[in-house]
């Protein structure tokens, strides 16, 4: 019974304290923060709607290839030939679940123009290199750096699955406007059904509104970079020899160099690429991406660099406990309404429980909104990525789980503050293997332990070894290339 009215007298003093002047204005924060998720994610929807509406009106004009190109036209010979060149760079660490195909839908891009594939490794140890090397006897890959004659330099994460005409899109796009420093797209994340996979989820879909403007935008991802060759030819900028003195973040870093030059950054509303996650995505490993990703922040070759990366910091801390802390305070609200029939001390405090409860109301349909525009968004963009990969494995939206959505954002805004701070005080990061210390914002240490390393990647659970502590065998890969492997079209660069 004591116990009973302790936490009856502990709900009545929370429930008064969370209608105070702070409290009140820290709830309608968060409302506001719903809202403005739910009104971005619908900004994001009808950008990528009139895409939608735009190939199935060319389908409907008898351009059965729209999903590659707008105008049929532009797949007649004389215009393929015209294409610019592309040489198409890829680092692989480790080998998983999704990559096999992945690496397919990239290599048999239906672009037209001269197209080169160069995949990266560390050394021939790396189970990526066996499966690789599989896939290029199949696709005949011939081996060799980036051609001289390659008009742009497209990056790739490993796990990027392309549409066919998704290079085709990100060169027409370029050539439609050389004003364009880089161009862009992002990742839908398909959760696999472990809370880390839908945090996972979660934390990239805020930053999908960002890369569904139609075209201009300051946000970048560093798994599709589309660039002009010869800024890397000539270390425009310094962003080669930035990236190659300490740098870490490739993304974070040409972000802050595009807006230190006043240079474009675009993303073409088609550039929105399916990323199935690992199915054995456990907690532990959507934790280390997190700080993999709070990391990044601290890693700067400018004081632009700096200035952006601690603006992110703060203002991303700011916003996610902002985000979770109007729950905590409606779940008080509700406690108290509940034990106010129970108790006389609640029952008197009518006022704040009414208020408390109109609150907590207030911020239950700023969710539903917030969850119902998510929905939208992710629907819109499944059946975009279906449209774009006719041939492909469909994907479907019946597989998430909107409960699960709805935690993982509380647990993901709620460990990001504290995944920042244990970045910022450790500067380092064990990734893939790999652990980065920094000094400075620079890379100042790199280190290689199988032994205490991990034996899978983090985000795609891909194995990093093929036998744990086996003797190494002799490299044959160069340092600045290690394994280069490039599918060449010789009747166009060769001719």
């Amino acid at each position: 019974m004591a116990a009973s009215e302790g936490l009856d007298a502990f709900l009545a003093a929370a429930s008064g304290a969370c209608c105070s002047r702070l409290a009140i204005f820290i709830q309608i924060q968060g409302c506001v923060i719903c809202l403005t998720l739910a009104i971005g994610w619908s900004f994001a929807a009808y950008v990528r709607s009139r895409v939608i509406q735009s190939m199935k009106h060319n389908m409907e004009g008898g351009n059965d290839f729209a999903f590659i190109c707008e105008d049929i036209n532009d797949l007649e010979h004389s215009a393929q030939l015209n294409m610019p060149g592309v040489s198409v760079v890829m680092p692989l660490k480790g080998f998983g679940q999704h990559n096999l195909q992945n690496w397919r839908s990239q290599i048999t891009s239906l672009y037209g123009g001269p197209l080169e594939f160069l995949f990266v490794l560390e050394s021939t140890r790396d189970p990526a290199y066996h499966a690789v090397s599989k896939l290029i006897s199949e696709y005949e890959i011939g081996v060799e750096k980036m051609h001289k004659d390659s008009k742009y330099v497209l990056f790739l994460d490993d796990d990027v699955r392309l549409h066919p005409g998704s290079i085709g899109a990100l060169a027409r796009e370029m050539e439609k406007n050389p004003e364009i420093f880089i161009q862009t797209g992002y990742p839908l994340d398909l959760p696999s059904g472990s809370l880390g996979s839908y945090c996972i989820y979660e934390y990239h879909m805020p930053c999908s509104m960002g890369f569904a403007t139609g075209g201009k935008t300051f946000f970048l991802w560093g798994g599709c970079m589309m660039m002009h060759a010869e800024d890397f030819r000539k270390d425009l900028y310094g962003l080669v020899s930035g990236l190659r003195d300490g740098g870490y973040s490739d993304d974070m870093t040409l972000a802050a160099i595009a807006g230190q030059h006043k240079r474009l950054i675009s993303s073409p509303p088609v550039a929105v690429f399916p990323h199935p996650l690992a199915s054995d995505l456990s907690f532990p490993r959507y934790w280390n991406y997190l700080r993999k990703q709070t990391f990044v922040l601290e890693s700067y070759i400018s004081r632009v660099n700096w200035l952006m990366n601690r603006a992110l910091f703060s203002s991303h801390c700011y916003l996610s406990w902002s985000f979770v802390l109007p729950y905590f305070m409606a779940l008080i609200h509700l406690a108290a309404a509940l034990r106010t029939p129970f108790n006389d001390s609640l029952s008197k405090e009518t006022a704040a429980s009414s208020c408390g409860l109109t609150l907590a109301g207030c911020l239950f349909i700023c969710t539903i909104l917030e969850l119902a525009s998510m929905w939208n968004l992710t629907k819109v963009e499944i059946y975009l990525c279906n449209l774009l990969s006719p041939e492909g494995p469909s994907v479907s939206l019946g597989s998430y789980n909107w409960g699960l959505v709805f935690i993982a954002m509380l647990v993901d805004n709620f460990l990001y503050p504290i995944s920042a701070m244990r970045s910022h005080f450790t500067q380092c990061i064990n990734w893939s293997g790999i652990r980065y210390h920094l000094k400075h914002g620079k890379i100042s240490k790199i280190e290689r332990s199988k032994e205490y390393g991990p034996n899978l990647t983090d985000l795609g659970g891909k194995h990093l070894y093929w036998k744990r502590l086996c003797p190494p065998k002799a490299s044959f890969l160069s340092s600045l290339s290690k394994s280069l492997a490039q599918w060449h079209q010789p009747k166009k660069y060769d001719s």
